[in-house]
């Protein structure tokens, strides 16, 4: 009796306790329903001041941890006074730190705050997430000379489960701009000087971080994370390569161009925010661009996301470009073009209730974009997952498989320009002292949007060859110089090394702006940073007195290796004239050094193409392979083998370096060019195939290029445009057809009245392995 006495109030208990958490259980917080019912009933419960705390940021960064490692509750107050808040940024610290704070702070909004409305963490995550022990790849300009979006898309998986892992929901990255001026700072971040080959890379890397398309329509899987397409658009062509800049461009340019990767990023990759950019189209700032954010990118294109401000950059209209006068009046300016969130804090969108209360903004407005932010919170699932740290987030990041695949990258991140007489690989059964020379053979270097610049957390070149040479090969090590100072007093021991050994490595370049400071170790790598956001050059050439230390190390006589670390292209004329092997490394990442090596020494046959050009000088900006038919000019066109034509009177219009160039230890060999069908009808694919054979006595990787010409247009278009690529590995002796299919809009242009048509008439095909080495060519023609 006592038993079922027992059974009856533990009933009761049961009943009582699950009749409460229905009475509590409200609409936007029942999983089952669609994302549009739980969206919808959350905001008819938010008062005005809760819709506007959704349209800023905090940093975490203001937390703080007590004597027990814990974050104080004084903190957590402090930050966030039992409000919600839209966004939350993520503090360039370490891995761990950051997971503290993000569980935390998770824990406050769900349960101190009214409606329990969590923030979404962004953080940076342009070539690995932005904290200390996370996994460092090689920076944007390196990914895209990789050209490989199988490795974009594994890189994008590990970045996004490491940055889950601490709590980062969405990632502001990646660049979807066009790298086409390389005294732009900023041209480290972008993937190339192409459409094509960035749209290719970018939808591979927001993939891997986002997941498939498809499924990313209603919700974002767990331990991946939404992705951020910047900078909206034309950011990568600052007038005179200032970092913001106007945007010199026309409509049709703009549509041609720049705007295709991000549209290629909404439409095929589902991005689910986009940042525009600091700067001006057409003298417009694009946060007050309607045009931009709201007839082109919502209505064209169908983006669902939310648009996330550039720091400060609301504010900058009033501030910097003078198209506003008050406060008030650039928060309606920004929020009426279809800017939704202000960052990194209320400077300006605070004036939103006091237009609205005044009558002078409609409250539907805030509505709209609150309503954007809320849906993203949703998919992701942050109102039905907690945040809690994993046990095993210490074995999960920065793993052995995430190293190896950071070093894969860099190894075909790495591009041969040039090499003389076979120098390349070095032998070390021929070769028994090698000096190992400059101002970044023993220095880490990783590029901007990193949090360390220390040793402690990467191989360096002259780790990199000492593990590879072993007790084969005698190591001579000087550092000659510094990378920007004037001090030549270590060159007299740079030239010793370089003429006590059999061949010299001599590793020259730059370094990029960090954020955090922490990491630095004993000394700074150099005084000034030379790349990077807001670090623009006149000149091309690499700097300080570096120049004059390879010229020092050349008339040694001994063979000598240019090792390029940096962020830029450099203008390497006489170099090129006279140095017998060039590589250029980028900024290769954590395992760079080893990367190198492995090139260097023949363990890794060098697979990376160029993504930009390389001008002659700042000069011959911009040297784009893409040039319309006039643009290397009327007596350089008429020019001959014998009698090349110039359009400047001392010089070339071409670059040192064409766009997609990249050597190997081996030769392939192009053939049987066949173009499926010769008459394209609308709607129909261009189907085009080749044979590649390794016609060397090494395995090598080769990219296939599929360039496309429009032989008569009624606007001008470029004398050529990547259509297509695919990389492939092939044994000595081993052929293999390669297979394009171009989509018949790929073949479109913006006519006269500004509509996207393909006018009948014929292309051309050019199939190559580079924009200026192209082996096979033919044509086929668009009927009506």
């Amino acid at each position: 009796m006592r038993h079922k006495i027992v059974l009856l109030l533990l009933t009761a208990t049961v009943f009582c306790t699950t009749a409460t958490a229905q009475k509590k259980y409200l609409p936007y917080q029942n999983p089952k329903l669609s994302i549009e019912e739980r969206v919808n009933d959350l905001l008819l419960r938010m008062t005005l001041d809760e819709k506007i705390d959704q349209l800023s940021m905090k940093s975490l960064n203001q937390l703080k941890l007590d004597e027990n490692g814990e974050v104080t509750v004084e903190s957590l107050e402090k930050l966030f006074g039992g409000q919600s808040i839209g966004c939350l940024e993520s503090p360039f610290i370490e891995h761990e730190k950051i997971a503290k704070y993000s569980e935390a702070a998770d824990k406050y909004l769900r349960e101190k705050t009214r409606l329990g409305i969590p923030g979404i963490q962004i953080a940076e995550c342009l070539h690995g997430q932005m904290a200390l022990g996370a996994t460092i790849f090689p920076q944007a300009i390196g990914q895209g000379s990789t050209w490989n979006p199988e490795l974009m898309h594994k890189m994008g998986e590990i970045i996004s489960t490491e940055a889950s892992l601490s709590g980062v929901d969405q990632a502001l990255s990646p660049l979807f701009d066009l790298g086409r001026d390389p005294r732009y700072g900023r041209i480290e971040e972008c993937y190339g000087e192409d459409a094509h080959l960035v749209s290719q890379m970018g939808i591979a890397f927001v993939k891997g971080m986002q997941g498939d398309p498809e499924v990313t329509k209603t919700r974002i899987p767990e331990n991946r994370v939404m992705c951020t397409a910047k900078h909206f658009v034309g950011c990568g062509i600052p007038q005179a390569g200032i970092f913001i800049a106007p945007a010199v461009a026309g409509e049709r340019e703009l549509r041609s161009l720049h705007l295709k990767p991000f549209e290629d990023a909404v439409k095929k990759a589902n991005i689910y925010s986009v940042m525009p950019g600091y700067h001006e189209v057409d003298g417009v700032p694009v946060h007050g661009s309607r045009w931009l954010l709201t007839d082109v990118l919502r209505k064209e294109w169908g983006f669902e996301g939310y648009v996330f401000s550039d720091y400060t950059a609301i504010q900058m209209m009033q501030s910097m470009h003078k198209t506003t006068g008050t406060k008030k009046e650039t928060a309606r300016k920004a929020i009426t073009a279809g800017v939704d969130l202000e960052a990194p804090g209320r400077s300006v969108y605070g004036e939103l209730k006091t237009l609205i209360e005044n009558g002078e903004l409609d409250e539907s407005v805030v509505d709209i974009s609150v309503k954007r932010i809320l849906a993203a919170k949703f998919k992701t699932g942050m109102f039905d997952r907690p945040f809690n740290v994993s046990k095993k987030r210490g074995e999960l990041i920065h793993t052995p498989e995430y190293v190896t695949h950071a070093r894969k990258m860099a190894e075909e991140s790495i591009v041969l320009l040039k090499n003389s007489d076979q120098l390349l690989p070095l032998d070390k059964n021929k070769i028994k002292s090698v000096a190992v020379i400059g101002p970044n053979a023993a220095q880490v270097q990783f590029g901007d949007y990193t949090v360390t610049k220390s040793n402690d957390y990467g191989v360096t070149l002259l780790q990199g060859i000492e593990q590879i040479a072993g007790d084969d090969v005698q190591i001579n090590y000087a550092r000659g110089c510094g990378i920007t100072d004037l001090d030549k007093s270590g060159f007299e021991e740079a030239v010793a090394a370089a003429n006590n050994s059999d061949a010299v490595v001599l590793a020259i370049g730059g370094t990029s702006l960090i954020y955090s400071g922490i990491g630095w170790g004993d000394d700074k790598p150099d005084k000034h940073n030379t790349c990077g956001e807001g670090l623009d050059r006149a000149t091309l050439d690499p700097p300080g007195v570096q120049p004059e230390l390879i010229r020092a190390i050349y008339e040694t006589g001994k063979p000598v290796v240019l090792v390029m670390i940096h962020g830029r292209p450099y203008s390497i004329g006489w170099e090129k004239e006279n140095i017998p092997a060039i590589v250029e490394a980028w900024y290769p990442g954590e395992q760079g050094g080893l990367a190198i090596a492995n090139v260097l020494f023949g363990k890794v046959n060098p697979s990376g193409k160029l993504p930009v050009s390389v001008p002659r000088s700042a000069a011959h900006v911009p040297t784009v392979y893409d040039y319309k038919p006039s643009g290397r000019g009327y007596y350089h066109r008429r020019g001959t083998p014998e009698n090349p034509g110039r359009d400047y009177v001392f010089s070339s219009p071409d670059p040192l370096f064409c766009f997609g160039h990249g050597l190997s230890y081996t030769s392939f060999e192009y053939s049987n060019l066949n173009i499926a069908t010769k008459e394209i009808k609308e709607g129909e694919p261009v189907k085009v195939s080749v044979m590649i054979k390794n016609t060397g006595d090494r395995v090598g990787k080769e990219v296939v290029q599929l360039y496309l010409r429009d032989v008569v247009s009624s606007v001008t278009t470029p004398v050529k445009l990547l259509k297509g690529f695919q990389k492939i590995e092939l044994q000595p002796g081993e052929s293999e057809k390669i297979e394009f299919s171009v989509d018949y809009d790929e073949l479109s242009l913006y006519n006269l009245e500004m509509h996207k048509v393909v006018e009948p008439g014929d292309f051309e095909v050019q199939i190559g392995s580079s924009s200026d080495d192209i082996r096979l060519e033919g044509k086929f023609m668009v009927v009506e």
